[in-house]
């Protein structure tokens, strides 16, 4: 675990420095002086952290990053190396997860509402602080997830965002008990949902452009698989598009029966095109978006994965491939989650 000349940790990993193609250096490694946690705060050694659709889309300039040289990754593993004065949760030893959002203010009227997912003043970790993409990080007390200790850390990692994310997407493209749904893209988060929705009894649909996402699909219970623009075998009650592909909302739309929903999951999306209102909208079909989470989200999400024994399906990577490995998942080389582990 090194330090600086100032006695201060460092986190030795990568970060976006000039955003752009990850093929041409987005991401570059660094070595940067930790500040001491906070009194709220937790001092983690990384033991795994996930590799997000995110981090991607924070690379390559599709988000703006909120600061130089901002170490990315939100689904993070790891054990507490030291505390905050007043962090009561959590014991040096213990292993947590660190996960996208990471604060809110507690006071607007969303979070008041128990929609802290709409905080306006809301931070997320590897976007408005270093995350995960390092052998140490900081994290918030209030916005830790305790973990199971005995897990493998690789297959923990995706749980804190694809599954947590994935979830709430499973919520709002409001699905009723033993409903017909279509999942529009199958990476991490999909794989996810679709373990969830087949435990609770739902007929699952997967439509991507991946010939090996769609075998793993079948694999984990999809009632099919077809390519990302055909027609599903029967109309859906609910689908989510989990692929940043604006053009693939309106396919979605025609596939949903009458009063179906369609739940926009990413966090960033190519252009929708004009929506004919008759085919795509009339007969009571719903459009929603998603937008991060609550950490009530992320608790019951947890449980859920508990006892409906999801697993995560993922490909490993050294931390020093993280580079290679965003690259992967940009050409959808990556089976499942892709998560980066310490060299």
């Amino acid at each position: 675990m090194a330090v600086d000349a100032d006695g201060k940790h460092v986190a030795r990993g990568w970060a976006v420095r000039r955003p752009g193609p990850v093929e041409e250096g987005a991401l570059v490694r660094v070595a940067k002086p930790l500040p001491a946690p906070g009194p709220h705060d937790v001092l983690v050694r990384v033991e795994a952290c996930g590799v997000c659709r995110t981090d991607l889309h924070l690379a390559e300039g599709d988000l703006a990053p909120h600061g130089q040289d901002t170490i990315p990754g939100h689904e993070i593993v790891g054990r507490v190396l030291e505390t905050g004065r007043d962090v009561t949760r959590f014991t040096p030893g213990r292993r947590v997860g660190g996960a996208w959002l990471r604060g809110t203010c507690g006071q607007c009227r969303y979070c008041r509402a128990g929609r802290e997912n709409l905080c306006p003043y809301s931070r997320y970790t590897g976007w408005d602080a270093d995350g995960g993409y390092a052998d140490l990080t900081v994290l918030p007390e209030r916005y830790v997830y305790p973990l199971p200790e005995d897990a493998d850390p690789a297959h923990l990692a995706p749980l804190l965002c694809a599954g947590i994310i994935g979830y709430r997407a499973l919520r709002r493209s409001a699905l009723p008990d033993g409903g017909r749904l279509g999942l529009y893209g199958f990476g991490a988060s999909a794989h996810l949902a679709l373990q969830v929705a087949v435990a609770e009894g739902a007929t699952v649909h997967v439509l991507t452009r991946s010939a090996r996402a769609r075998d793993l699909a079948l694999r984990l219970g999809a009632q099919s698989a077809r390519a990302a623009r055909d027609a599903p075998p029967e109309p859906l009650d609910s689908a989510i598009l989990f692929a940043p592909v604006g053009d693939l909302v309106p396919t979605a739309l025609e596939a949903l029966d009458r009063g179906g929903t369609l739940a926009v999951a990413g966090i960033h999306l190519s252009d929708v095109p004009p929506l004919d209102y008759a085919r795509h909208l009339f007969q009571e079909r719903d459009l929603r978006s998603v937008t991060s989470n609550t950490r009530e989200d992320g608790a019951a999400f947890l449980d859920r994965a508990r006892r409906h024994g999801v697993r995560s399906t993922v490909t490993r990577y050294a931390l020093g491939d993280a580079d290679r490995a965003l690259e992967d998942l940009a050409a959808d080389r990556v089976d499942g989650a892709a998560v980066l582990l310490p060299d």
